[in-house]
């Protein structure tokens, strides 16, 4: 199999065929813009397990992408009911860190410097939360799409964490990694094959592939929830007996996802497996009071599955101080 491998100059050159995704993440919802910061780390617990959610930043989409298999005024409507610009959607990008026993795991590693200017933010912010990157042991990768592993390389084109382990899926590495596939998909896709490959390539780095129910670490195993690509996984943790998933982008959206669940996005790699790889979860998570973590829900992302009629509805967790 012959790969090629761009540098970031080829990065570039393709994110500028694609201007819809070149947008600048300044539209926002209905409240203003803050005058300085607000924290990006949020700490909770589950059984004996340390949990941090970190921020890498956010970004903005058009909406005309949201709810693509739907009547277009029956997704602005829905919008502009919840309170939610409906032109440009606000996206957060919710990393999981999990501290259980010797090992430390990191859900995602987010854009780096190579997809929005209002992204790359994850290392800042682990600093702020005092947390070492050099004490990281595991890295688990959801899916290969540019927010969740371009960020895998720092600017030196070195792994950010030499020391850990790293996870991808067999279906998702065997996706990605296909002969030629970057002259296979649209020429607005390819930025994102070629960045899945230079990430999955990079120097320094050796895989783990893994499926359906392997194990991380203890405590710690991934589940199979395709649609949104071809090998999209998400996260489990158990600990004396609670449960919580991160999501990744099975479920992107905090109101749409769980109200609207037979909706699907322009991004979904196949609508239909994702529609029903969304309504297997939203099922269990709702029956088995499981916990979730949303990547782009409004930060820190976690929260729960209440069944609602039909459909079903997302209830933030309450912030503890």
């Amino acid at each position: 199999m012959t790969f090629f491998k761009p540098n970031r100059r080829d990065i570039l050159k393709l994110a500028a065929m694609a201007p819809a995704f070149a947008m600048p993440g300044a539209v926002r919802a209905q409240l203003g813009a803050p005058a300085g910061e607000n924290p990006a780390h949020f700490r909770f617990s589950l059984g004996q397990a340390r949990l941090t959610i970190l921020s890498d930043g956010y970004f903005s989409l058009p909406t005309s992408g949201v709810g693509v298999n739907a009547d277009p005024a029956q997704v602005q409507t829905f919008l502009e009911q919840h309170f939610l610009p409906p032109q440009m959607g606000y996206s957060h990008t919710n990393h999981l860190l999990i501290e259980s026993g010797d090992a430390v795991v990191l859900v995602d590693v987010g854009s780096g410097h190579r997809f929005f200017d209002s992204v790359g933010r994850l290392m800042a912010n682990m600093e702020a939360a005092g947390i070492d990157p050099a004490t990281i042991t595991h890295v688990v990768i959801t899916h290969a799409h540019p927010d969740h592993i371009w960020g895998i390389r720092d600017d030196f084109d070195e792994p950010l964490f030499p020391d850990a382990q790293y996870f991808l899926g067999q279906a998702e590495h065997a996706y990605w990694m296909q002969d030629d596939l970057v002259n296979q998909v649209a020429p607005t896709e390819q930025q994102f094959v070629l960045g899945a490959v230079n990430s999955i390539t990079a120097e320094g780095l050796e895989w783990t592939l893994v499926k359906d129910g392997d194990q991380i670490a203890p405590g710690v195993r991934v589940i199979d929830t395709p649609g949104h690509t071809a090998g999209h996984l998400s996260v489990v943790l158990e600990s004396e007996g609670k449960q919580l998933i991160a999501l990744g982008d099975c479920m992107s959206h905090a109101y749409l996802s769980f109200q609207r669940p037979e909706w699907y996005n322009s991004v979904d790699h196949d609508g239909d497996l994702t529609v029903q790889t969304r309504k297997r979860l939203l099922d269990m998570c709702a029956a088995d009071r499981i916990a979730v973590v949303g990547y782009h829900f409004p930060f820190p992302g976690v929260g729960h599955v209440a069944r609602d009629g039909d459909a079903y509805r997302f209830v933030p967790a309450l912030w503890q101080f």
